[in-house]
């Protein structure tokens, strides 16, 4: 999305840093795990087909991304963002069930201007999350927990959203405990899509929010700080 394309947002242990074409030959290591394929709904690409996908997310409205680094690892390898990358966060925006009962009941504007303000205010109005800790190395250090809430924090800042959802596979009990642990609940389960739903509105997530580091920059100046400190 264009308006992360410059931001950094420094948390605690982490920092989110746009998805740049520097990061896409680890990222494109990450995909060939089939089980992370799998866990998050992604297909096999070539390296090539992933710079491509990286250039289109870049200029996607509806679609929010930032790789995930050790802040502990940054700093000691003199910022090397690739050696300190262990996953990604997004938000994708998306229709929800409800907006669509609302639809169906919305008289139909006559006003092509207020057609485009209704899409305009439609588009983060619900928002999924995703979240993937790659290296297995940095599983279970709470790397996870706080990329999500600092992502989720954004959002509410910049998207203004009334719901995020979370979309996850049904044995991925790690995942689900995580988004638990945050303060979303179960709303569904698709069997056929082996999948579990959860959700939570910005309201109930005020709370852990308050008491959360985050720190957000300008992605290059932050750059030439982290070069001219090292």
């Amino acid at each position: 999305m264009r308006q992360n394309a410059n931001t950094v947002i420094v948390g605690a242990t982490v920092v989110l840093v746009p998805y740049e074409p520097h990061h896409v030959p680890v990222y494109h290591r990450w995909m060939e795990n089939a089980a992370l394929r799998f866990l998050t709904g992604s297909e096999r690409l070539t390296l090539d087909e992933e710079f491509a996908m990286q250039r289109q997310w870049r200029m996607d409205s509806d679609k929010c991304t930032f790789i995930v680094l050790d802040r502990v690892a940054l700093e000691a390898n003199d910022g090397d963002e690739l050696h300190a990358m262990v996953g990604d966060v997004n938000l994708f925006s998306i229709r929800d069930d409800a907006d669509d009962d609302e639809e169906r009941t919305r008289p139909e504007p006559q006003n092509n201007n207020i057609v485009v303000e209704q899409e305009e205010a439609m588009l983060w109005k619900a928002v999924e999350c995703e979240i993937m800790i790659a290296e297995e190395a940095s599983r279970g250090k709470g790397f996870g927990k706080e990329a999500m809430l600092l992502m989720i924090k954004y959002a509410i800042d910049n998207l203004h959203p009334s719901v995020f959802i979370a979309k996850i596979k049904t044995d991925n009990i790690t995942s689900q405990n995580l988004f638990a642990k945050i303060g979303f609940e179960k709303f569904s389960q698709n069997d056929v899509f082996q999948e579990v739903q959860m959700r939570a509105t910005p309201i109930t997530l005020l709370n852990l929010l308050q008491h959360l580091i985050s720190t957000l920059g300008n992605y290059s100046e932050w750059k030439e700080r982290i070069r001219k400190a090292t």
